[in-house]
């Protein structure tokens, strides 16, 4: 799977801490949502992008390796991620990987980015980030049991109300998802 980003940085040759003075500027840049491919050759790099972004608020996807060059994957957080979840219909994981063993007809459908996709999630899962969900709903089946999951039961909170308006009728919010799920990893 190709990974998807909004903006790639050439931090190559650069040391400490350049490559994140360069990723700080460019951040403040993109909006909420978006990710952020970081191509280092400081190999140092990896723990900095980790602790800043985490000391930030933003979320710290992963590493490649390719050669001499590391891409680090960041996703720029939001200040107004909402926190309240508006839909009803809700299970945790242990209930999800419960249903995953006893049940071989779910649909676990996950709505984080291609990059967060890309590095961790459960097998057998269907990847359709929230922004492409409207105009790609028509590969879902409205019949079947969906079970809506991302990193942290926001942006599937979300997916399953825009779902549920659209005439799906059985669909779920996994919480509190992808940031504590250990089955498979």
């Amino acid at each position: 799977m190709a990974i998807k980003v909004d903006v790639t940085l050439d931090a190559k040759g650069l040391a400490c801490p350049m490559p994140i003075v360069r990723t700080k500027k460019t951040m403040n840049t993109l909006e909420a949502g978006q990710v952020l491919e970081v191509e280092a050759t400081d190999k140092g790099s990896k723990a900095d992008m980790k602790a800043w972004a985490e000391s930030t608020g933003h979320q710290y996807i992963g590493t490649i390796e390719e050669g001499d060059v590391l891409k680090h994957y960041l996703r720029k957080s939001s200040d107004d991620e909402p926190t309240e979840r508006k839909y009803s219909q809700v299970i945790n994981n242990e209930q999800l990987q419960e249903k995953l063993q006893a049940e071989n007809k779910i649909v676990v459908l996950d709505v984080r980015e291609t990059a967060e996709y890309a590095f961790n999630h459960i097998p057998g899962a269907v990847s359709i980030p929230l922004g492409e969900l409207e105009e790609r709903m028509n590969e879902l089946n409205k019949a079947e049991e969906i079970y809506v999951v991302c990193r942290s039961g926001n942006r599937s909170d979300m997916a399953a109300q825009k779902l549920a308006a659209n005439g799906f009728a059985k669909v779920v919010n996994v919480v509190p998802g992808m940031s504590e799920w250990t089955e498979g990893k």
